[in-house]
């Protein structure tokens, strides 16, 4: 079976002192991604954002790519 792969950005709010993941954007490539993310926290004024790369199924991988602003430390560890 191929594997799939999803370019997706991720923005971050700050709620009851942690990092909520808000509603997952996908993308066209890991420009795009990278792109939305940038906006979402910089336009849009979320805490933080991440473009990310999901590879596999049903186990996957992810990568991340890029983030802005406050994530989540475990993001931090997988960014290339």
């Amino acid at each position: 079976m191929d594997e799939i792969t999803h370019f997706i950005a991720v923005p971050y709010d700050r709620a009851d002192c942690r990092l909520i993941p808000g509603q997952q954007l996908k993308c066209a490539n890991p420009s795009s991604a990278i792109e939305h993310a940038k906006h979402l926290w910089k336009v849009l004024g979320h805490a933080g954002a991440a473009a990310i790369i999901r590879t596999g199924h049903p186990e996957t991988e992810t990568t991340v790519l890029r983030t802005y602003g406050m994530v989540p430390s475990e993001l931090e560890h997988l960014q290339r």
